[in-house]
């Protein structure tokens, strides 16, 4: 087995935006929806969820732009106020305390490649899954999929925004 590759880079095209992911994202998400579809202009959406402290912003600044969501509750993407690349998002159940990374944008995309595929219901059929990846119809219940170490940075993100009232 390789090394741990953490800390991560990463950035947009023009360079003017550069982030680093300081440890492992909670989950690595490949999101087949047609929403995911339609918004990355592509067969699917490959998301790494990560703590927002434990992602830094290296260089420059990002503009969050909310956008409609297939839930109704929109997100808020993190884009290069330059060049307009989505870096990452921001979706409405966990709030700005989670960042959904675009992991295309790092600088070494392949150290992540997805630990599930979701909304297959609707993936492409052109698009071949490897049976050694969990996939599911449409989405999952974290308890059954993502490893302890995930669960338990999860719970500690839940308690800290119910401590602080969010």
């Amino acid at each position: 087995m390789t090394t741990d590759p953490f800390p991560l880079e990463g950035g947009c095209t023009c360079g003017a935006v550069r982030y680093r992911m300081m440890t492992r994202p909670l989950f690595v998400h490949c999101c087949h929806c047609r929403w995911c579809q339609r918004e990355t202009g592509s067969a699917f959406a490959l998301n790494a969820m990560i703590e927002a402290d434990r992602l830094q912003r290296v260089q420059g600044e990002v503009e969050l732009v909310p956008t409609p969501s297939l839930s109704g509750k929109g997100q808020k993407i993190a884009r290069c106020p330059h060049c307009r690349i989505a870096l990452w998002s921001h979706y409405a159940g966990a709030g700005e305390a989670v960042c959904f990374v675009r992991v295309g944008t790092l600088d070494l995309p392949d150290r992540l490649p997805p630990d599930i595929h979701i909304f297959t219901m609707s993936k492409q059929p052109w698009v071949q899954l490897s049976p050694d990846i969990p996939a599911v119809p449409e989405y999952y219940r974290s308890s059954e999929h993502w490893p302890a170490e995930s669960l338990e940075r999860a719970r500690a993100l839940r308690a800290a925004r119910a401590a602080a009232g969010s």
